[in-house]
């Protein structure tokens, strides 16, 4: 076996974010058992040169810092009749390391992760490609579309369209193409045409032994009460229309019968949107901070009230390990193996969200019971073990033939 490529979109470490965690894991599973080379994207000066004992173990490693403005990669797709999500992320320097790499060293498999770095996949590269599309990401340009109006409606139609019809010719090139939940491989298998020996479902783990709730120490707030929290990156517009509606549907029904209940939004970058809602319906900003596993501890309850949500929600999943009792919208619980009443509830409306929340809240030991059941069955089938245990072998990698340095 020779080596592996390794693309992403975003700088895989630390592993803080959805998007981040899931590369992440997988990276270092299949550093296990091949030499791996990463070409990926920083946001910020500071990833380019962060530290992480992943990257000392790669092969070696092209990390482009990503300045390319929204309005710029915007122009260049209207002009070279691409999607934006193709044009934000094209990189003469990636393309070369993608090239010089590919002749240098003896690459059998290049595995991408998200769709927008299947571009620098070669034409005449002859070995495994393994494509991690995670959701379908067409769709949800599509959902924003429908939800929308005005130029950006037609924006959104724009970019669903075209790139559905990327997501389904780089498929059809991959040997695999891989998704968080069944959902989702299914909702592709449909726009695709192909069947499920092509397209694939590969879930989400967790890090049990970070996601502890024995290891963390809860974070104190000066007012009592109960305290709901969200957890996310907070410029994301999934989670902005999250926190937005519910602070302002749902708390004004849960302060009626909980008066000093605290609604905390807890994530990185909060847009001024976000933090207009500071001191709105009990509801507290609080932005970035060191030890997201503080603030769940703290938690009464955790809501993940998304309104649009593709594939698996990590910070579902994250909440459930810490043995929260979990209220999520039905988009926000799709894909997730757990049972509605036992493990989390399940809202359908803000109205329910409301309702659920306050029956938790009024009833402390059936929400521990919820929080037990969660973290029993995160802990039973959440392992990022068991969710890879296939992909080496997507990846043409045969397990004798793991590395002795990572043994």
């Amino acid at each position: 076996m020779g080596d592996i490529l390794f693309l992403t979109h975003r700088v895989p470490w630390p592993p803080n974010r959805g998007d981040k965690i899931r590369a992440h894991h997988i990276l270092r599973k299949l550093m296990q058992y091949a030499p791996v080379h990463l070409a990926c994207f920083a946001d910020d000066e500071k990833e380019t040169i962060e530290d992480s004992v992943v990257k000392t173990g790669l092969a070696s490693v092209e990390i482009v810092r990503r300045t390319k403005s929204n309005m710029q990669a915007g122009i260049e797709a209207i002009i070279s009749g691409k999607p934006v999500s193709l044009t934000s992320f094209d990189s003469d320097k990636i393309r070369k390391y993608v090239t010089d790499t590919i002749k240098t060293y003896n690459i059998d498999c290049i595995f991408v992760f998200s769709g927008q770095m299947a571009q620098y996949i070669p034409a005449n590269f002859s070995g495994r490609v393994i494509m991690d599309f995670a959701d379908v990401d067409s769709a949800k340009f599509e959902s924003y579309a429908d939800e929308g109006a005005g130029p950006m409606a037609w924006v959104n139609r724009r970019e669903g369209k075209m790139l559905g019809a990327f997501e389904r010719q780089v498929a059809e090139r991959a040997d695999y193409s891989l998704f968080v939940s069944q959902a989702e491989a299914q909702l592709f298998r449909q726009r695709s045409g192909l069947d499920d020996q092509k397209v694939k479902a590969v879930g989400n783990g967790i890090d049990l032994d970070f996601y502890d709730p024995n290891k963390a120490i809860a974070t104190e707030l000066e007012s009592g009460g109960p305290l709901i929290i969200f957890t996310g990156q907070m410029d994301y517009r999934p989670n902005i229309e999250a926190v937005i509606s519910f602070s302002k549907e749902v708390m004004p029904d849960i302060l009626k019968q909980h008066p000093d209940a605290k609604f905390a939004i807890v994530g990185r970058a909060p847009t001024a949107d976000v933090a207009r809602l500071d001191g709105q319906y009990g509801t507290i900003v609080i932005g970035s901070v060191d030890d997201i596993r503080c603030w769940l501890k703290a938690a009464d309850i955790v809501v993940a009230p998304l309104r649009i949500a593709r594939g698996i929600q990590n910070k579902v999943l994250e909440a459930m390990a810490m043995g929260k009792a979990v209220v999520a919208s039905s988009a926000a619980a799709q894909g997730i193996e757990a049972v509605d009443g036992h493990h989390f509830q399940v809202a359908a409306s803000p109205a329910e969200e409301a309702k659920r929340v306050c029956e938790l809240l009024s009833d402390p030991q059936n929400a521990k019971t919820l929080g037990d059941n969660a973290a029993a069955l995160i802990r039973e089938t959440y392992s990022w073990d068991h969710r890879l245990a296939d992909i080496a072998c997507l990846c043409g990698l045969d397990e004798p033939e793991r590395l002795e340095a990572a043994e």
